[in-house]
């Protein structure tokens, strides 16, 4: 047995014992009350003190499950703090996973994006050149047209 089933068997076997003193003083207190016109000052001094006992042994059963019950309800508290702990981990790790994985898909289309302004480049260099060596040809054609139009004239 574990040492919270102790510890409950013992609180339970304290309760049961003070009930049972408690119900046995109350007994006596009536008997006494009854039964009895004429006592002796020694008598009656224990039997005020049994009926203060019984008083004293009510109000700390009344104290004990009180506690009893806090325990409870604190024990359940720690219960519900676990459970959602363990469930904002649970969402935190979920998060985590998930800003990973937008981290790559950037990362993945930062370098689509290098290719084709590489691409883009490649292609812009080759359309410069082409223009490049229009402008040439344009200038042999505008010099061998006016060459022809000088000789034929």
């Amino acid at each position: 047995m574990d040492e919270k089933g102790k510890g409950t068997d013992r609180w339970g076997a304290a309760i049961l014992n003070l009930s049972e003193m408690g119900t046995n003083l109350d007994s006596l207190q009536k008997v006494l009350m009854k039964k009895a016109v004429f006592v002796d000052e020694e008598t009656y001094a224990k039997a005020s003190l049994s009926s203060q006992q019984a008083r004293t042994i009510k109000v700390l059963e009344q104290r004990v499950n009180s506690l009893e019950k806090e325990l409870d309800a604190a024990i359940s508290a720690a219960a519900r703090a676990r459970s959602e702990k363990r469930q904002a981990e649970a969402a935190q790790r979920a998060a985590e996973l998930r800003a990973l994985e937008v981290t790559k898909e950037l990362e993945n289309t930062s370098k689509v994006f290098e290719l084709h302004m590489e691409e883009l480049r490649a292609k812009q260099d080759e359309i410069s050149k082409r223009d490049s060596d229009i402008k040439v040809l344009e200038a042999i054609i505008r010099t061998l047209g006016g060459k022809e139009s000088h000789t034929a004239g």
